[in-house]
């Protein structure tokens, strides 16, 4: 064997490879459930934008161009506010947050996303020590 393989005499390995399960960067920063996630919003608002225009003009071509026009932009300035979002936080601090925010906000939805699973208390902490 090797000097530089890292593999034990049992066959297990001695070092913990800290990257293996971390989803990988496609474009501009974004995982690919991020992108999904861009691009489908993105498209979803060129659409809301292109539809009317398209019954308004009487051309049928301007709503998938809105589509298109709009997950470009949504791509490429949406991955880079994200992208400055997450600069320096966890892996998985998105989801998280997403979570979060719905849980507060609509408290109904809160089992539906596991948002029943987080602490959402508010206010002072205290160990309860009296201070002489």
């Amino acid at each position: 064997m090797s000097e530089y393989q890292h593999v034990r005499v049992d066959g297990t390995v001695s070092f913990l490879p800290n990257r293996l399960n971390r989803h990988p960067v496609v474009v501009r920063g974004l995982t690919a459930d991020e992108l999904w996630i861009c691009c489908g919003l993105s498209g979803g608002a060129g659409l809301l934008i292109g539809a009317p225009l398209s019954w308004l003009f009487s051309t049928v071509a301007l709503a998938p161009t809105f589509v298109v026009l709009g997950i470009a932009f949504g791509v490429f300035i949406g991955g880079g506010i994200l992208r400055r979002q997450k600069r320096g936080r966890p892996d998985t601090w998105l989801y998280r947050q997403l979570q979060w925010r719905t849980t507060v906000s609509y408290p109904l939805l809160a089992g539906w996303v596991g948002g029943n699973t987080l602490i959402t208390r508010s206010g002072y902490w205290t160990t309860r020590r009296a201070v002489p």
